[in-house]
């Protein structure tokens, strides 16, 4: 297995419709719904085998202090496997080479266990999206 940033334009392009067909399709949304304002100006990481992209993920900046983890998703089958745990590794490692204190997530609640076993904690609610899954607020001092 290799994390590493997407560098080609078939490598974006898998990384986006993962996390569509993962966080978006199931809630009937549109493509383009995994995407947001803050693409060019985050850090993705995607973990392959074989040139398949088994995960993905992202981080950005909000202020010199605090980074956001967003867009994390993991093939269906792929699941359990810790591939979700070494994707968020290395979007920490490189927010803390950029000098940030902590990060923030809003974690869907089937996750919050995930995040809370990665030194998580929950600092509050956070949005429900698509009017069905609620989320919380997660930080991590780093």
């Amino acid at each position: 297995m290799e994390l590493k940033e997407p560098k080609t334009q078939e490598e974006f392009e898998g990384y986006y419709d993962l996390r569509w067909r993962i966080l978006r399709y199931p809630w009937n949304q549109p493509r383009g719904s995994e995407k947001d304002s803050l693409e060019d100006m985050s850090i993705h990481l995607i973990l392959t085998e074989e040139d398949k992209i088994l995960g993905a993920g992202r981080v950005h900046f909000n202020s010199n202090d605090e980074a956001q983890v967003r867009y994390m998703a993991v093939e269906e089958n792929q699941q359990g496997k810790g591939i979700g745990g070494k994707i968020l590794s290395g979007l920490e490692e490189r927010a803390k080479q950029r000098g940030t204190n902590y990060i923030v997530l809003n974690s869907r609640d089937t996750a919050v266990p995930f995040y809370i076993k990665k030194g998580y904690r929950i600092i509050g609610e956070a949005p429900t999206m698509f009017g069905t899954i609620k989320h919380s607020k997660m930080r991590k001092d780093l």
